[in-house]
């Protein structure tokens, strides 16, 4: 459980520095644009493994409804509102609002997937949510701008993929799912980015960009990608959503290393108050299920 852990960690770290490149790329490229490119090596990638490996498998029906619905919620309308929103909202107001997104899913999780959403989890989630607001400033507050709306749309939309993901990684593999999910959803997302570009919009010429443009989509949408959904079966889906609110810590972090954001004394405890959270809903309650185990064990040999 603690290499499950691990794995999630780092796929949180990737996806809280996301927030800072994607707020570079999306000044470089159009926000579609740059939503389906990125999406078009992540396929590229993981059909390029899936084939190496020879992981494919024949999609039954009810999977294809799961599929195409992922591909709708979870890659059109979750990175049509996330770039659109990055355009006005900042990488660390929009981690904020990303790391609603584990109460959000254990909530959908307990209710579609019949999880448990348990009292130390609970606790975890109110302390890394506290320490989220903290990482931003207190009294600082959020404006309901355009912006904001689209990134709480990226946030919900995101929730609800993580539903669906599991319910699909019930009949198929996690790598598989994973695959189909990424082309399908990129099938949805690639009319759509075409359709809208406008003649005038700028498409840069950078190295850099293309550069940060395609690791990004390997790294942190395809490797990540897949390290995430494979774990969601071994720790369940809500209490794997509470890494989650560690996204803030990192952007802000990134931010600074990359971009010189000022990092004041009351973030640093914010990120303390997160790491906090996501130790009390996660490590603690790791060593209650052990604790369960040795006894359903004793109660065994008793028996005998």
């Amino acid at each position: 459980m603690i290499r499950s852990y691990l794995l999630l960690l780092f796929c949180v770290t990737l996806w809280g520095s996301n927030f800072v490149f994607g707020s570079m790329l999306v000044k470089e490229f159009p926000p579609l644009f740059l939503a389906d490119v990125r999406l078009m090596f992540t396929s590229l990638f993981l059909l390029s493994y899936a084939w190496i490996t020879k992981k494919f498998v024949k999609i039954k029906p009810r999977e294809w409804g799961l599929l195409i619905l992922l591909g709708l919620i979870g890659t059109l309308a979750n990175q049509t509102a996330y770039f659109n929103g990055l355009l006005t909202t900042d990488a660390t107001t929009a981690s904020l609002i990303l790391s609603m997104s584990p109460i959000v899913t254990a909530i959908l999780a307990s209710f579609f997937l019949k999880e448990q959403f348990t009292r130390r989890m609970k606790i975890g989630s109110a302390v890394a949510l506290l320490g989220t607001f903290c990482v931003v400033g207190i009294g600082a507050g959020l404006t309901i701008s355009k912006g904001v709306m689209l990134i709480v749309i990226a946030m919900i939309t995101f929730s609800s993929s993580m539903i669906i993901i599991r319910k699909l990684t019930e009949t198929m593999h996690p790598f598989i799912s994973t695959v189909y999910s990424t082309t399908v959803g990129t099938l949805f997302l690639t009319p759509a980015a075409f359709l809208t570009i406008d003649p005038a919009s700028h498409i840069s010429h950078e190295v850099w960009a293309w550069a940060m443009l395609i690791l990004t989509a390997i790294f942190m949408q395809g490797v990540c990608g897949l390290v995430w959904n494979q774990q969601l079966k071994v720790v369940g889906t809500g209490k794997a959503a509470i890494f989650l609110n560690l996204q803030p810590f990192v952007a802000m972090l990134v931010g600074f290393l990359l971009l010189g954001s000022q990092v004041t004394a009351i973030q640093v405890g914010g990120s303390l108050l997160i790491v906090t959270g996501v130790v009390v809903a996660t490590v603690r309650s790791q060593k209650s299920t052990r604790k369960k185990q040795t006894q359903l064990v004793g109660d065994r040999t008793k028996s005998m």
